[in-house]
């Protein structure tokens, strides 16, 4: 059988998780969660500056400004590279459009474990971050029509890149949940559980934020 159904997929994985940038709950709860596309949207970024934000490798995290929105900052892209993705891209798609693929969606881990993993990277451990725990059924409930699921990490090429293309990411009525969850036992047959786009409604759906790292304590943020 293909496909998960949204009741079930929200049984197996209850909670989803996101790591953001420290200090940016009030925005999101202004905004919503939004992609690296849709926050270029909001902050009326075009022309070369946006090519290179959205179709390009980001080795370093980059400030954005607006007049009326403030600051925001799109996140690196450390676990990536152009030479990695050439050696693990199929279906004829370039380090270009995978890129655009990524910044179109919002990516949440399916599993606190690895969170913990990115959380404990080198590139972010000695960061402050904040973490936003969020209800599945719930973000399944008014957001599953622009859900895809993932096998992989699709953000990281660096060690052992796995193979990615134009079906990595699959609605859940075509994700092949049964066969990943037969072949990758104990571990969990989905990695990422990504929407298109953005969650603007992301403030009803979250269950707990909290700030966390940087070698200090953690701040419960909500509730």
């Amino acid at each position: 059988m293909t496909g998960v159904s949204a009741q079930e997929f929200a049984r197996r994985f209850p909670r989803l998780f996101h790591m953001a940038e420290a200090g940016s709950w009030p925005s999101i709860q202004r905004h919503g969660l939004l992609s690296t596309s849709a926050l270029l949207d909001l902050f009326e970024v075009g022309g070369p500056e946006r090519e290179a934000l959205e179709a390009r490798h980001r080795p370093e995290s980059i400030t954005l400004h607006h007049p009326v929105h403030g600051s925001a900052i799109v996140r690196d892209q450390k676990p990536m590279s152009d030479k990695g993705l050439e050696q693990s891209l199929r279906g004829g798609l370039s380090p270009t459009a995978w890129y655009r693929l990524l910044n179109a969606r919002v990516f949440f881990w399916v599993s606190e474990e690895r969170l913990t993993t990115l959380l404990d990277a080198r590139a972010y451990r000695g960061k402050r971050q904040t973490v936003l725990t969020v209800d599945t059924a719930r973000l399944l409930a008014r957001h599953e029509a622009r859900v895809l699921l993932s096998p992989i990490n699709s953000g990281a090429t660096i060690m052992k890149p796995q193979p990615r293309g134009p079906d990595t990411f699959l609605p859940l009525g075509a994700y092949p949940f049964a066969a990943w969850d037969k072949k990758r036992k104990p571990r969990d047959p989905v990695v990422e559980l990504t929407v298109t786009h953005s969650v603007p409604d992301i403030r009803e759906l979250v269950l707990r934020v909290e700030e966390i790292g940087g070698g200090r304590p953690s701040v419960v943020l909500l509730p």
